[in-house]
């Protein structure tokens, strides 16, 4: 049954998030249409993915940074969900003019666009895919001065093997606390950095043109679909491509820094609530999993996964730009949208890894190529005393 006056464009609808939110409002009755550049980085083929047909969503071959094919892409449409991003803490650090190119500059025409041009006449929402890495380190607590927002890790300092943050009034340690939205923002990459930039402009031309506007700070999206050949997809596809092939799994730092997973379902589910909401809102909302995860504890759980063949490296290796712990606070996203994370780490981790290994094994030369391109620029380095083997 299709849902008549609302369609959907979403940018970067080919990717992991993209492919499962088109599908999902497919099959809910709403007309679809999906603009992505199809990178091959992040795709296996550059032509037409088969679910696209099948799910009977349109397909627009392009890029947001090419005016003329936004153009085309907007005809129609009343509802826009930005994910088009390149994304990666590592790369993003060398690869800078086409970061900004890609998520500043394609974000930029699409809001031009919005505001001068016919074919956006028609736009209701925008809801633009941000990053909890616009927070850097985020939010901690100092036992004399309370709540503290640590600045970012420097090079000298994780060579040393401090990786912790410190309270920035008196170099004490800290605890680390629920990052909510009211955090400053202060992003220790580039990837960062540009997700700043996007969110804070489509909020303001929303709010000119009187768009309902949300800003959604995924934490670690993760689930069954996500690409396993993007040495910059995250862990849990770099550890699970090594433990299905017997490789020593290396974890960097000390295997303590923590992550905030969210299940791709539960990433789908807040996305369309915001794109349909129905009051009138223009701000940010954390989308987060409610549980903080050790790196080292993610490690363990796959190569057990595996067998437990691969042997569990503590290399002290670390990546400038790479923040120390994430854990989201997410009321408002529950008081905003009901939203309540369905699907806990362990049950969503196992969810993945069934997929996961039922997939061709993908080769490790990506990985390798990766870790190459940031030590030879002086942005992979390593804590002065080794840090061994769990």
């Amino acid at each position: 049954m299709k849902v008549s006056g609302v369609c959907f464009l979403i940018t970067g609808g080919a990717g992991f998030i993209g492919k499962n939110l088109s599908c999902t409002l497919a099959n809910l009755g709403y007309k679809v249409r999906v603009l992505d550049n199809m990178s091959s980085q992040v795709h296996e083929a550059s032509s037409e993915p088969a679910w696209i047909k099948k799910n009977k969503i349109e397909f627009c071959k392009g890029s947001v940074t090419n005016k003329q094919d936004l153009i085309r892409a907007l005809d129609g449409i009343t509802h826009i969900i930005h994910l088009a991003a390149e994304t990666g803490t590592g790369q993003s650090m060398y690869e800078i003019e086409h970061y900004f190119d890609v998520n500043v500059q394609g974000t930029a025409i699409l809001l031009d666009l919005l505001q001068n041009h016919q074919c956006a006449r028609n736009i209701k929402s925008i809801v633009v895919a941000s990053s909890r890495a616009i927070y850097g380190e985020g939010s901690y607590h100092c036992n004399d001065h309370g709540l503290v927002y640590p600045s970012y890790r420097t090079k000298e300092s994780m060579e040393q093997g401090k990786f912790e943050p410190c309270c920035p009034l008196c170099s004490s340690t800290v605890i680390t606390l629920k990052t909510d939205e009211k955090a400053p923002l202060n992003p220790s990459s580039i990837y960062g950095l540009t997700k700043q930039m996007q969110e804070q402009s489509v909020l303001m031309v929303a709010k000119t043109l009187r768009l309902s506007a949300f800003a959604l700070r995924y934490q670690n999206v993760y689930g069954p679909g996500q690409s396993l050949k993007n040495p910059y997809t995250g862990i849990l596809a770099v550890f699970s491509n090594l433990a299905r092939q017997n490789q020593s799994i290396e974890v960097y730092e000390d295997g303590l820094e923590t992550r905030d997973f969210v299940y791709i379902d539960d990433a789908v589910s807040v996305t369309i609530k915001s794109s349909l909401f129905e009051g009138n809102f223009i701000g940010s909302v954390n989308v987060g999993g409610g549980e903080s995860t050790s790196v080292l504890e993610v490690a363990k759980k796959i190569s057990k996964f595996f067998g437990g063949q691969s042997q569990i490296k503590l290399s002290g290796a670390f990546r400038v730009g790479d923040i120390r712990h994430n854990l989201a606070n997410i009321d408002l996203a529950n008081k905003l949208l009901g939203y309540s994370p369905s699907v806990k780490f362990d049950e969503g981790l196992d969810r993945f890894l069934q997929w996961a290994v039922s997939e061709p094994p993908t080769s490790l030369d990506g990985l390798v190529k990766s870790s190459d391109e940031l030590r030879s620029r002086g942005l992979l380095g390593y804590a002065s005393n080794e840090m061994g083997k769990s």
